[in-house]
C-alpha cells in the first residue's frame, strides 16, 4: 500500500509540473482513474524510466571515448597521476587506497590483460552495485568494497571455486551457514544477491573489528582470520596490511592490492580505453512476489513473457528452476512481468502440477582437503560426524588417508541421523541437549567436546552469532563441560 501511495504522488507531481506549462486545467483524478490499471502502468513506466537514466550504463563507445582512443588501443599509464588518483580516492573512504609499486603492477595487468572483462563488470555494476551499496551503507561498511565482488567472482552469482566457495560473495558452505545462509540440493542462499550481500556485510564488519584495519579484515575474508593471525605473529606483531603482507599466504598477497588496482579502474576506467559492455539495468527494476506453493521455471515461463535462462539469471539461488513448497522463498521478476504473474498467479501454480517433482531436500556436504598429520578421527571430531559416515560418505574400507585428498562430509543433522543409521544401525543415537529455561532464555548444557558450531546445529534457527550476541564476553574456544549458556529468548 505504501508504494502505491508513492506512485500515486509520484505522479500526481507529475502531472502538476505538466500543468504548469498548460493554458488548460484539467479537472483532478478520481480514485477510481488513479488505481486504474491503465493509469498505473503509465506510472509504472515513468518510474521505470528514472531507474533507467540513473544506474544504466550506456555502451555506446562514442559516448565514453573523450580522446578518440582506437579500438584495442592501451594507452600509457603515468605513474604520478595514478598515485595522484589514488591519494584522492583514499581521502573518501576509511578504506587504505593509497598507491605503491605493487598496486601499480596491478593496474597494468587488470587494464592490459582484463579489459575486456572488466567492461562487462562496468556493464553489469548498474544491476548490482545499487544493491550493494544499499546493504553496504546499512550495515556501516564502507562502500568502496561493492567492488570485491568483482575480484572474488567477476560479478557471477553462480561463480564456484575449485574448493567449493560459491557466489558474489565466494562463501565457503560453513562460513554461509554460519551467516544464515540455506544450502541444499535444490536452494543455495550463497547465489542468493540480497542474503549474501548481507551475510557478507555481517562477515566484513566483523572481521573489522577484530583487526581495526580494512585491508587486514579483507585478507582475513581471503585467507580465514586464522592465516591472518599468523601472520600477524611472525611479523612481530605489526597490525597493518602491507606491514603484515609478506608473511601471508601468497594468494592473499595479491588481493589487496587486486582490489585496490580494480577499485581505481572501475573509477578511472574512460582513460584506459575501457567501456561498458552487455549493460544490465538496475536492480531496482526487478520486483519480487512470495511463493504460496511448489513453483516451477517452466510454469512461469508458460504464463509470462520470459524464458527459463531469463528466470534462472534472475534467481541464481534456486539450482533446479525449483522453488520448494512450505518455505519463505521469493521469485525475482522484471517490474512489469511481476505484475502479469499475479494476475495469472491461481493459473501458474495449477499448470501441469501432475508433473511435480517429489522434491528431497539434501544439505550439500563440505568439501574438505587432507592436511598433513589428519586422521578420520580428528576431522569427524572436527565436524561433529562419525568416523564411519566419513567413510560411509567417501567410500573409505580401511583408515588410510593422504593429503591433498578430497572428503565429503554432510553436516546437517537431519541427514547425519539418517546417515548414521543406514551405515551402522548398532551406533547409538546422538543424546538430545540438556535443555533448560527460565523466565526469559531457553539454555544449553555444554557437554564434553561442544563447539558453537555443534551447539547452534541442534536449536532450529539458531546461529552462532545469535549465540554470541546473546553470552556476551564467551569464549568460544574454550566452553567448559557443565557450562550454561542462553540459546535464545523465549517469545511471551
Amino acid at each position: 500500500m505504501r508504494r502505491v501511495n508513492f506512485m500515486i504522488l509520484f505522479a500526481l507531481i507529475q502531472l502538476g509540473m505538466t500543468a504548469q506549462d498548460s493554458t488548460q486545467v484539467e479537472a483532478p483524478a478520481s480514485d477510481a482513474q488513479l488505481l486504474s490499471g491503465l493509469y498505473l502502468c503509465e506510472v509504472d513506466s515513468i518510474w521505470q524510466q528514472s531507474f533507467q537514466e540513473q544506474f544504466c550504463l550506456s555502451t555506446d563507445t562514442s559516448f565514453w571515448n573523450v580522446y578518440d582512443f582506437e579500438e584495442g588501443e592501451l594507452p600509457s599509464i603515468d605513474t604520478a597521476l595514478v598515485l595522484q588518483r589514488l591519494d584522492l580516492l583514499d581521502t573518501q573512504t576509511p578504506m587504505n587506497l593509497k598507491g605503491n609499486e605493487t598496486v601499480l603492477d596491478y593496474i597494468r595487468f587488470y587494464y592490459s590483460r582484463r579489459n575486456k572483462q572488466l567492461g562487462r563488470m562496468l556493464g553489469m555494476s548498474g544491476y548490482y552495485f545499487p544493491l550493494f551499496e544499499e546493504k553496504l551503507d546499512a550495515a556501516d561498511v564502507p562502500l568502496e568494497l561493492k567492488h570485491l565482488p568483482i575480484v572474488e567472482s567477476a560479478l557471477n552469482p553462480r561463480a564456484r571455486s575449485r574448493v567449493g566457495a560459491t557466489g558474489l560473495w565466494q562463501f565457503m558452505y560453513q562460513t554461509g551457514r554460519a551467516y544464515d545462509l540455506q544450502v541444499n540440493s535444490y536452494v543455495d542462499e550463497r547465489m542468493d544477491p540480497v542474503k549474501s550481500t548481507e551475510a557478507a556485510c555481517r562477515y566484513l564488519h566483523k572481521l573489522h573489528g577484530l583487526y581495526g584495519d580494512w585491508n587486514l579484515a579483507l585478507a582475513a575474508y581471503n585467507a580465514g582470520p586464522g592465516n591472518v593471525n599468523k601472520a600477524i605473529r611472525r611479523s612481530g606483531g605489526k597490525t597493518t596490511y602491507w606491514e603484515v603482507r609478506p608473511y601471508l599466504p601468497r594468494e592473499t598477497r595479491g588481493y589487496v592490492p587486486a582490489f585496490i588496482a580494480v577499485v581505481y579502474l572501475m573509477n578511472f576506467h574512460e582513460e584506459y580505453n575501457i567501456y561498458p559492455a552487455e549493460a544490465t539495468c538496475s536492480w531496482l527494476e526487478t520486483d519480487t512476489i512470495q511463493v504460496s506453493d511448489q513453483l516451477r521455471f517452466d510454469q512461469i515461463e508458460a504464463f509470462l513473457d520470459i524464458d527459463q535462462d531469463a528466470l534462472s539469471w534472475y534467481n541464481p539461488t534456486y539450482r533446479k528452476g525449483v522453488i520448494p513448497k512450505d518455505s519463505d522463498y521469493a521469485i525475482r521478476l522484471p517490474y512489469g512481468t511481476a505484475s502479469d504473474f499475479l494476475a495469472v498467479a491461481d493459473s501458474i501454480y495449477n499448470y501441469k502440477k501432475d508433473e511435480e517433482p517429489e522434491i528431497v531436500v539434501q544439505d550439500e556436504p563440505v568439501v574438505y582437503y587432507v592436511r598433513s598429520g589428519d586422521v578420520l578421527g580428528s576431522i569427524a571430531q572436527r565436524h561433529g560426524v562419525t568416523v564411519s559416515q566419513l567413510k560411509a560418505w567417501n567410500n573409505i574400507r580401511g583408515s588410510m588417508i593422504r593429503a591433498g585428498q578430497k572428503l565429503y562430509i554432510y553436516t546437517d543433522k537431519k541427514d547425519k541421523k539418517k546417515s548414521s543409521s543406514s551405515v551402522n544401525k548398532t551406533e547409538k543415537r546422538t543424546p538430545k541437549p540438556e535443555t533448560t529455561h527460565d523466565a526469559d532464555y531457553r539454555y544449553h548444557t555444554v557437554r564434553k567436546g561442544d563447539t558453537l558450531w555443534d551447539i547452534a546445529k541442534l536449536y532450529d534457527g539458531v546461529s552462532v552469532e545469535q549465540i554470541q550476541r546473546l553470552n556476551k564476553g564467551l569464549n568460544a574456544k574454550d566452553l567448559k563441560q557443565g557450562q550454561k549458556i542462553k540459546i535464545e529468548k523465549i517469545s511471551l
